[in-house]
């Protein structure tokens, strides 16, 4: 089972300048829950905006071609499918952005584990359109905005048609 994991505005909107567009305290608290002791596959430049530092309690596979990029606790790969193929003994790997990693897995991925941000925003990166004909919402969970919260939000499933 291959998980994309990422949290989307309205208009599909990811991030812009390599920053997160919100702040959603319970959003890092699943996060961090879902993905803990799984291996973790990200861009380079979705580690960098981490501030270059592994991810605790997770393997974290970079994909970089700078074959000698320095980063501590990190295992790095030359593409997806190799970040894949070292992630092959957990059941349920995450992959996590940025967005022209997403525009990759998506077409092999089982599973989209999306929180949905309920506000539109300017962005210069995106995810991929979710296809109705490829995916099929399986839950959806709503949270109100609130003191800790800008936004309206929602944690919503998707798998990919024909996956059990």
């Amino acid at each position: 089972m291959i998980t994309i994991i990422a949290a989307i505005s309205e208009n599909n909107a990811l991030g812009k300048d390599n920053k997160l567009l919100w702040h959603l305290p319970d959003d890092f608290r699943r996060f961090k829950r879902v993905t803990t002791g799984h291996h973790v596959i990200m861009g380079r430049k979705t580690f960098e905006s981490l501030g270059k530092k592994a991810l605790p309690k997770r393997t974290n596979i970079i994909i970089t071609h700078q074959k000698s990029y320095d980063a501590s606790c990190i295992v790095l790969a030359d593409s997806l499918k190799t970040a894949l193929r070292i992630a092959k003994t957990d059941t349920n790997p995450y992959i996590l952005g940025g967005g022209s990693i997403y525009k990759e897995a998506v077409k092999i991925a089982d599973r989209l584990d999306i929180t949905l941000v309920h506000h539109e925003f300017k962005a210069d990166t995106f995810f991929p359109e979710i296809n109705p004909k490829i995916w099929r919402e399986v839950s959806r969970e709503f949270h109100a905005k609130d003191e800790k919260h800008k936004y309206d939000f929602s944690f919503v499933m998707y798998e990919r048609k024909g996956v059990k």
